[in-house]
């Protein structure tokens, strides 16, 4: 009796899988040492160096910054904290509450701290997906109009959580789903070597109804780039295309 109410107690919901953490890019690759952390853990109100935009509401909730639209597009920027170089790790979650309309993309990037924004020509991607899709998309665009760009099949159910991390350097960038490096892209070209503050948002498409859709994050965190990670991060190179956005 006691062995078959262990099962009961340990085993999943069907549909779904082992909630990330505290396993994590940043204690798995050994990015932590002495004060070289930004911690952004959402208890409280919302620091003011938070920016909304768009329309929908942001707000922390229960220990979590949650974006929530169905209008056009959300966006919640990180102001203030900005840096060339470094990593950048997220642990996140998001929901559809209706399915017959269009669906949000699930973004959390890396976009210049000043200066012209090109249309997002200059954009890093830890991670971008449809709710009620299985592939994330991770990117990285440079002047004037390279796209470098890979995707990752993986489970993305209401309510999963997932983190995503990206390293930043002056010779490459790397990608991380739950804690394994998808990617690494060292040719010049895909190396901007501008200031950058971190994004969140819930991405329309224009002109169409969108799904009530939430997105949450219960903790962001920023490592300093001063020494190389304690595991490999040999991983493909990303594929490389044209950013047909770009102004």
């Amino acid at each position: 009796m006691l062995a078959g109410l262990l099962v009961v107690l340990v085993a999943s919901p069907p549909g779904t899988a082992a909630v990330p953490g505290p396993i994590h890019a940043g204690n798995t690759y050994g990015w932590y040492y002495k004060n070289n952390v930004e911690r952004h853990e959402f208890h409280g109100r919302l620091p003011a160096y938070w920016h909304r935009h768009g329309a929908g509401d942001v707000r922390d909730q229960h220990g979590m910054i949650t974006l929530e639209t169905h209008k056009g597009s959300l966006q919640a920027t990180l102001t203030g904290h900005s840096h060339t170089t470094g990593r950048w790790e997220v642990r996140l979650r998001s929901r559809a509450y209706q399915r017959q309309y269009a669906d949000y993309s699930v973004v959390t990037e890396l976009v210049p701290a000043k200066g012209p924004q090109h249309c997002g020509a200059q954009d890093v991607g830890l991670e971008s997906y449809r709710t009620g899709h299985k592939l994330a998309r991770m990117y990285d665009h440079t002047l004037t109009s390279n796209n470098f760009h890979a995707s990752k099949g993986m489970r993305l159910h209401n309510d999963q959580w997932h983190t995503f991390a990206v390293e930043v350097t002056h010779t490459h960038i790397s990608w991380f789903v739950d804690a394994h490096v998808v990617r690494t892209e060292r040719r010049p070209a895909a190396l901007a070597g501008v200031p950058m503050k971190f994004r969140f948002a819930l991405e329309g498409t224009p002109g169409k109804r969108m799904n009530q859709t939430r997105l949450q994050a219960d903790w962001m965190r920023y490592w300093t780039y001063n020494r190389p990670s304690t595991k490999s991060i040999k991983a493909p190179e990303m594929h490389k295309g044209t950013y047909r956005k770009a102004c």
